[in-house]
């Protein structure tokens, strides 16, 4: 999801602004004089300044003191939660239609891109991509400040599956931080009302317990029974600890064993 235009036309003209007032406070960028000439300069520069900017907090204070560029009220409170912001490095575990999925230690931001959309300004890497970013308040949601910078690594399946564990833990859980406001909290969810699959499934468990291969029946029948039991684990996991995220995965990990066996023997059986 993105900012709407107008939002972003804000935030575009608010950013460029305290920016040209920072160089023109610790004289970085050379001949940048004014929001124009900001347009122009390198990414590098960008970035220079920006770091320069989280660095010297107290730079904003001066910033909304003097209001150089006359802004309203409600422009410099937003330049005023800047001082809040997140900075460092962070996971890009997914992306979704609603947000972003920004994981930085034990938190999960859900992170709202800026005029494109965060796949396209990622060149559409592989997730989950680390990057070096700032996430910012921006009416009661989170921005990252337009920089991101995208480090050249790639993971296994252990780290990729940890961070999807983390997500889906923070979802299940009602932990996704949506924003950096200090009187937030996260929307109550209406309280569910589920059908108890429960006797059904301990009733097919019984029946599947009876699926025992002998030596004489097709090879696929034993691993393919063996899959069908796994997966009806999986299920009775679901149904019961649907919010137990742990378990699930150890349930999910029987379930692909048991695939990968049905798979090989399926291989020996074409060769």
């Amino acid at each position: 999801m993105l900012l709407s235009p107008e939002d972003a036309g804000l935030f575009f003209k608010l950013m460029p602004a305290l920016q040209v007032f920072v160089n023109q406070r610790l004289n970085i960028v050379k001949n940048l004089k004014d929001t124009e000439q900001y347009k122009k300069i390198s990414t590098s520069d960008r970035l220079t300044l920006r770091d320069a900017v989280y660095a010297n907090p107290e730079i904003i204070s001066a910033f909304i003191g003097e209001n150089p560029y006359g802004f309203s009220k409600e422009e410099l409170e937003i330049v005023a939660g800047w001082q809040t912001c997140i900075a460092g490095d962070f996971f890009i575990e997914r992306i979704l239609k609603k947000y972003a999925i920004f994981i930085r230690g034990e938190k999960v931001y859900g992170v709202l891109g800026l005029t494109e959309p965060l796949d396209y300004v990622l060149g559409g890497r592989p997730l989950p991509v680390y990057v070096k970013a700032v996430l910012l308040p921006f009416k009661g949601k989170i921005i990252y400040d337009g920089l991101l910078q995208t480090y050249s690594v790639s993971f296994g399946s252990g780290i990729s599956s940890n961070q999807a564990t983390q997500y889906r833990a923070a979802k299940a859980q009602g932990k996704i931080i949506e924003s950096l406001d200090s009187d937030w909290e996260p929307a109550k969810s209406k309280p569910r009302v589920e059908k108890d699959w429960r006797p059904l499934l301990d009733e097919l468990r019984e029946k599947i317990s009876k699926l025992k291969a002998s030596g004489d029946d097709p090879a696929i029948h034993s691993p393919a029974f063996k899959l069908l039991q796994a997966s009806l684990v999986f299920a009775q996991a679901a149904a019961e600890k649907p919010d137990d995220v742990a378990e699930l995965e150890k349930a999910i990990h029987k379930v692909r064993l048991a695939f990968n066996k049905t798979q090989k023997t399926l291989d020996l059986l074409d060769y």
